[in-house]
């Protein structure tokens, strides 16, 4: 498959945006090259790894939000199915389980085609990452820690609580 060639003169790298964005937060960060960021998030249920990388070929910032999380090779099929149920479920982005490394993590792309990023899409991009991390974080562990099949884990997901008891 050819890409395109970028034509297109960026007048602030994408990175740098989310850098920014990791210091306003006070995130702790790593940037590994120009293209490349890793930023620590603490959540609710989890310590998140985001690392954001641009494709300048294919003019898209790149987000896979990794958790800790160790699954049993007898786990495997109920997690096999647990993503592909959460990934029907997603408007933006999905989850990948990698076996091998015993690596859960979402991912999503932020395509500029040509554009500059704004804060706001940076921030849209960091934040349904960690709300869907949030969200489907206890069903992942229902299903690795209390034995729970991919629908029973799913449906604790499947309501919101509102105020605080």
């Amino acid at each position: 498959m050819a890409t395109a060639e970028p034509t297109f003169d960026r007048i602030s790298h994408p990175v740098d945006m989310v850098e920014k964005m990791a210091t306003v937060n006070s995130w702790t960060y790593e940037r590994a090259g120009e293209d490349e960021l890793t930023i620590n998030v603490s959540g609710t249920w989890s310590e998140y790894h985001v690392s954001l990388n641009w494709r300048e070929d294919l003019e898209a910032l790149h987000l896979a939000s990794a958790f800790d999380l160790k699954v049993p090779s007898i786990k495997l099929a109920e997690m096999y199915r647990l993503v592909a149920n959460i990934n029907e479920q997603l408007w933006l982005g999905h989850f990948d389980f990698w076996a091998q490394d015993g690596l859960l993590m979402y991912r999503q792309s932020l395509m500029l085609n040509g554009a500059e990023p704004t804060s706001k899409q940076c921030d849209a991009l960091i934040y349904a990452a960690l709300e869907a991390c949030e969200r489907y974080y206890q069903a992942f562990q229902y299903v690795v820690w209390a034995g729970k099949t991919a629908q029973e884990a799913l449906s604790t997901t499947m309501f919101e609580t509102e105020g605080q008891a």
